[in-house]
């Protein structure tokens, strides 16, 4: 039989850098503080990393404005320590996935520098460059994300033109209709996948390909930023020739891309058996309620848009630009059975670092925050230890989430009823279970207010049910309870009642 790739069976756990451990002692986290925890990912017994970016950069944008594709900003270290971090994660058994962003790059990038020395620049068509509109002012309606007043193009005095950016106008948009600009990027692959790289998260993947006449948006979309509409069928030729050029290595390498469309769901454009090997549709992914009847309709609208292409889903509760599911669902509790909820469906889970300790968004107040997109609460640094400055090195650039003193690593790991143990026992039972990794997924009868599905492989079987109400809920389900959100009856028979806001894994 062909061996499974590994991203199929697979869970990620993503480091936003800056927020997981400083050890150069200036406050922001570093590749050191990485290579220092990774046993930490062992124990917890996840997968694999994917690492928010730490290429160069001005970090306009926190590293999502990149001046460097291929060397690492001096604030996380060298490119010699990434390379030692993969070698020693891959040491451990743990891949390696970096965050590519190939929409845009940073206006000091030398790209970008050459392209607006001028109209006749050999690199003027590799960034979106446009006449202003025949009444002046922007080619088009266009409006950037973070501030929908700003318009998607800056002008450029000394050339008479505006460049696109779909974010802010340090990030100048480049132009992926331009054979050259798609070489260059896969040049940038090609460096990272020669060291040994096992993927990529690509950034806003759905913004690559464009309508190349630029039109005006439609009158119910207007004032919305078009980084959350844009979408074109080109974008298909685009990502068969990612996926060929990627699938060309050995070990199974991957691309995973950010689908973040508001209004339209198109994730089979993206996620198929020739175009990326899974993708995440994050509005219809981070904002669904804690609710039955909402989950229900996500899983399987997501089942039939993707099975017919042979697609996967990416799951995922948290990351860095959203409000952390411990905020948004209220509870210890629900946040416990969510847990539950991601690890035992289909599909690839991503965690967020802190979610296994249960992290709560931070309060940062006016005069500390810095991201132009108001994410700072979510980004909070991880608390390890009970020391005032909870392992790092140096008082962090964002205030710690809630509760740190109380809520770290080193308490929770001393504590079995703990969430971080919870995870650790979801995770040891998805890993021992051909069920839970890779199964048939079938949705089962159950009560209102209870989501209950099996998992079955030919040699395994493993049920999984969430009650998302506020009051127990009696259930038809037989078994021995594996893993219970609350820890309560693990290794003995279901007793048929689930409580309110738990879930469960029966064997």
């Amino acid at each position: 039989m062909a061996q499974v790739p590994w991203w199929q069976e697979a869970v990620v756990y993503q480091i936003y850098p800056r927020s997981f451990l400083d050890r150069s002692g200036d406050g922001v986290g570093d590749l050191a503080g990485i290579r220092a925890r990774l046993d930490h990912l062992v124990w917890l017994g996840v997968d694999a990393v994917w690492l928010s970016p730490v290429f160069r950069s001005p970090m306009a944008d926190f590293g999502y404005d990149v001046a460097d594709y291929c060397d690492v900003d001096p604030l996380f270290g060298s490119l010699a320590e990434l390379e030692v971090l993969v070698a020693e994660a891959h040491g451990r058994g743990l891949k390696v996935l970096l965050d590519w962003v190939p929409n845009h790059t940073s206006d000091r990038h030398p790209w970008f520098l050459e392209s607006r020395r001028g109209r006749t620049s050999p690199k003027r068509d590799w960034y979106v460059w446009r006449d202003p509109a025949p009444g002046g002012g922007p080619p088009n309606d266009w409006v950037a994300a973070f501030d929908v007043t700003r318009p998607a193009w800056t002008f450029d005095p000394d050339s008479g033109q505006y460049w696109l950016h779909l974010f802010l106008p340090e990030q100048p948009d480049l132009d992926w209709s331009n054979p050259e600009v798609v070489a260059a990027m896969h040049d940038v692959l090609r460096f990272w996948l020669d060291r040994g790289v096992d993927g990529f998260r690509v950034d806003v993947v759905h913004a690559l390909a464009k309508d190349p006449a630029l039109p005006d948006e439609p009158p119910d979309r207007r004032g919305i930023p078009h980084a959350v509409l844009n979408h074109h069928p080109s974008v298909g030729e685009i990502l068969r020739d990612l996926r060929r050029f990627v699938d060309a290595y050995p070990g199974d390498r991957v691309l995973v891309g950010e689908v973040y469309l508001l209004l339209d769901e198109r994730l089979e454009d993206y996620v198929a058996r020739d175009r990326l090997h899974l993708g995440f549709d994050l509005p219809r992914c981070l904002h669904v309620e804690w609710s039955a009847a909402a989950w229900r309709e996500r899983l399987l609208a997501v089942q039939a848009r993707l099975a017919p292409g042979g697609g996967r889903p990416s799951l995922v509760l948290s990351n860095h630009d959203t409000p952390r599911h411990r905020t948004r669902f209220g509870s210890e509790a629900r946040a416990r059975a969510a847990a539950v909820l991601l690890l035992g469906l289909p599909g690839t889970p991503f965690l967020y670092a802190g979610e296994e300790l249960g992290l709560e968004d931070a309060q940062v107040p006016p005069a500390r925050r810095v991201d132009p997109g108001r994410r700072d609460g979510c980004r909070a640094p991880i608390p390890w230890d009970a020391t005032p400055l909870h392992g790092w090195a140096a008082e962090p650039w964002l205030p710690w989430p809630p509760h740190a003193g109380e809520v770290h690593v080193a308490a929770q790991r001393a504590e079995p009823a703990s969430m971080l143990h919870l995870y650790r026992r979801l995770l040891a039972a998805r890993r021992a279970s051909p069920a839970l990794r890779g199964g048939t997924w079938r949705l089962l009868d159950a009560p209102g207010g209870v989501l209950a599905w099996e998992r079955r492989s030919s040699v395994d079987r493993r049920v999984v049910a969430v009650n998302f109400a506020s009051a127990p809920a009696a259930c038809a389900l037989a078994g021995t309870v594996e893993v219970a959100s609350d820890g309560h009856g693990e290794g003995e028979a279901f007793a048929g009642v689930l409580a309110s806001d738990t879930a469960l894994v029966l064997r």
